[in-house]
């Protein structure tokens, strides 16, 4: 009982700001928060500890309206925890916990590893909270994919997510390292998908019993043989990006099972980096934005020094 009482002593609340008169966010935080350096009032906003009138709020110029509510969550996210196994967890509460999946990790266990997964991970993190702590998956992302990836910590929210994700997803984009350059910066792959014996997926024709695809896509940046694409899904198929854009004649940067030749990131060049979505649970509207990684990043700074040279 002594502990449980330390602990709710211990918690802080959350700080409440009426706005009174239109202003920029950040700049309205500096000034209420004024015992905060700017480095550490920008870190708030980056953790979505930030929200008005209840959405959660991460850009900076964001421009608040006479009578708006900004909330300061101070106990909502533990700032970029790192698990001893180097999951990056972007986001916590008690219905859900939002991750950055590194790439070459598996989603959920499978016949031939069962400890070195997402799932297992998180698990024992919640569990060290208290032995009864569980978590329900409530997607998946590939292996080789890194990114935004979430999960429920009680049946009700893994049930609503999952029984209404196109209702509660708002936002959820990937960024692609293709082979080649694009002949088009924006551009839409329609087609049906099927699975081998092997498990290859692969498109075919409409009237062949495969499952309808759609994915749209937008090139930010080609230089000396690759393209840096955003790939938003309108349907969520096994494989999906990785088989359209095979199908593009630009396959995915790695992936050598649907076609690509090199491997310069050694690693699939596939990265979740946006989900938005409206919580189960409290009906907030959260963002989380990962940056490109690194080598993604790598890869582009090195294209644009050569663009200069010549």
């Amino acid at each position: 009982m002594k502990d449980d009482s330390t602990k709710k002593e211990d918690k802080r609340p959350d700080t409440i700001f009426q706005v009174e008169e239109s202003d920029e966010l950040l700049p309205f935080l500096r000034k209420r928060l004024s015992h905060l350096s700017r480095n550490n009032v920008k870190s708030l906003l980056k953790h979505h500890q930030i929200s008005v009138d209840g959405q959660g709020v991460t850009k900076h110029d964001f421009l608040l309206k006479t009578g708006q509510v900004v909330r300061v969550h101070w106990e909502l996210v533990r700032e970029s925890q790192t698990t001893r196994k180097q999951i990056r967890l972007l986001y916590e509460d008690p219905d859900v916990i939002v991750i950055d999946k590194p790439a070459g990790m598996l989603s959920i266990a499978s016949d031939k590893e069962k400890e070195k997964t997402a799932y297992h991970i998180l698990t024992d993190y919640v569990r060290e909270q208290h032995p009864e702590n569980r978590i329900f998956i409530v997607h998946r992302l590939d292996r080789d994919t890194s990114g935004v990836m979430l999960f429920a910590r009680n049946e009700t929210a893994k049930r609503i997510m999952q029984d209404h994700w196109k209702d509660r997803v708002k936002d959820r984009a990937y960024l692609a390292l293709v082979e080649g350059k694009m002949e088009k910066n924006t551009g839409r792959v329609h087609s049906w998908l099927k699975e081998t014996r092997t498990h290859l997926v692969y498109s075919c024709g409409e009237n062949q019993g495969g499952q309808e695809a759609l994915t749209r896509y937008q090139c930010l940046h080609s230089a000396f043989g690759y393209s840096l694409l955003e790939i938003r899904l309108e349907t969520g198929r096994k494989n999906q990006i990785r088989v359209h854009m095979k199908d593009l004649g630009h396959p995915i940067a790695g992936d050598k099972r649907y076609g690509a030749r090199t491997n310069p990131l050694e690693r699939l060049g596939l990265h979740a980096h946006i989900l938005e979505f409206i919580h189960p649970i409290t009906h907030e509207t959260l963002r989380f934005e990962t940056e490109i990684p690194r080598g993604f990043q790598k890869m582009l700074s090195r294209n644009q020094r050569k663009d200069q040279k010549n």
